[in-house]
């Protein structure tokens, strides 16, 4: 089981980013992977990132101009319900370009 961080990002860092979160633990664990999460406002993204403690990032709000220095990937269809399956087929594809 390979285990991996993820930066989950919304506008207020609390409900969506969590809804996110949760969905990127039950379907990411289904392929094998030990997920860990934390939640945080746009604002914090860039500091968080560059932290060297994620390997990617789930966003459903823009996100401050900068260098994040790991994948990000828009979660908007986690919200919506459409698109969810290209949006975990991205996630998986991030997971890859980072060696997870």
């Amino acid at each position: 089981m390979s285990a991996i961080n993820i930066l989950s990002v919304c506008g207020s860092g609390t409900v969506t980013s969590s809804m996110v979160a949760a969905k990127l633990k039950e379907k990411l664990g289904e392929k094998g992977y030990s997920v860990s999460t934390t939640e945080a406002r746009p604002t914090e993204a860039l500091n968080l990132a560059q932290s060297g403690r994620f390997d990617i990032m789930a966003h459903t709000s823009p996100l401050p101009d900068g260098e994040y220095g790991i994948p990000a990937v828009n979660a908007f269809a986690c919200i919506t319900g459409m698109g969810e399956d290209e949006f975990f087929d991205q996630i998986l594809e991030a997971l890859k370009s980072v060696g997870k």
